[in-house]
């Protein structure tokens, strides 16, 4: 009996579980984030590391200087501004039109056969096989003037000269389209998939067609996945990087192109760590806004 006591007593509980995720985020997300947020405050030094410290000892006396230049510099120069603007438009036309293309390839996914829909949903996943970098230096190869697009054009007789489709918006926006993607499709079809189709049959007995099915039930039921596609697409393509650089015009602004100017051009990291603050304050509003929207649903089902 004693023995039993023993094991039940070291036996985890629920709170030791629970536990094990929370301390994944502290020591992974929140530790790294005040790091960054410490030495933002810091400033630019000739020393290993490159910045100051916040704590400094006169004596017996501890100081803490914090040095407030970064942040108002960044938001008192225009061009800061004009590039966290083109960072969220960027990622708000990306999300716009991965929702506009992911939308029915997800539905028509959930509606298809289930012997072919696992097939269909491996060609979605199967882009995530290659590296990421390797495909968007594929894409180079396709839209450069002497890629395949041009050359297959140009053999056809369909175009005299090689057309720009490369550097500029189109190539940008069309690459971004392709890797963020998937990361529209799959919440959207978990959401679609578990849909009762006895719904749209009521719907069609009571005589409502297949538009005012889908604006009535099909797009309401399915809005959880449109908020989580939407925020796995619009949060990491905000601060992209990559593709901007490798595909972008010359005229691209990008958050993520500014970061690495600052961190490995200038070797400046409090001012790249003050612009890594700023960017993830501007995420944070679309995300709690999220969680908002999600403890509504909670509570809304709850009280049915």
């Amino acid at each position: 009996m004693k023995f039993k006591r023993i094991v039940k007593r070291l036996k985890p509980g629920r709170g030791s579980v629970i536990a094990v995720p929370y301390f994944w985020l502290l020591l992974f997300f929140l530790v790294p984030f005040f790091i960054v947020f410490k030495i933002s405050f810091a400033e630019q030094d000739l020393a290993v590391p490159p910045f100051t410290s916040l704590l400094q000892m006169n004596g017996k006396v501890l100081g803490v200087t914090l040095n407030l230049g970064n942040f108002d510099f960044i938001f008192g120069d225009a061009l800061y501004a004009a590039t966290y603007l083109s960072s969220l438009k960027t990622a708000f036309l990306t999300t716009v039109m991965c929702l506009l293309l992911g939308y029915p390839m997800a539905y028509a996914i959930a509606r298809t056969d289930p012997a072919r829909r696992n097939v269909l949903l491996m060609l979605v996943m199967l882009p995530f096989w290659t590296s990421f970098l390797l495909r968007v230096y594929a894409w180079m190869g396709l839209l450069n003037e002497s890629g395949l697009i041009n050359n297959l054009l140009l053999s056809l007789g369909i175009i005299d000269e090689p057309l720009h489709l490369f550097h500029n918006n189109f190539s940008l926006y069309l690459v971004m389209l392709y890797a963020y993607l998937p990361f529209m499709i799959l919440p959207l079809f978990s959401h679609l998939v578990k849909m009762d189709n006895r719904l749209l049959e009521a719907a069609n007995d009571l005589g409502a067609g297949p538009i005012k099915s889908f604006f009535t039930i099909t797009l309401p039921l399915s809005k959880n996945g449109i908020i989580a596609g939407s925020m796995m697409v619009f949060i990491p393509a905000v601060g992209e990087f990559v593709i901007p650089e490798l595909v972008g015009g010359p005229d691209t602004l990008m958050i993520g192109k500014v970061l690495w100017n600052e961190f490995f051009d200038n070797n400046n990291w409090p001012m790249a760590s003050a612009v890594a603050i700023v960017m993830v304050l501007l995420l944070i509003v679309p995300i709690a806004l999220l969680h908002r929207f999600e403890n509504r649903q909670l509570e809304g089902k709850g009280n049915e």
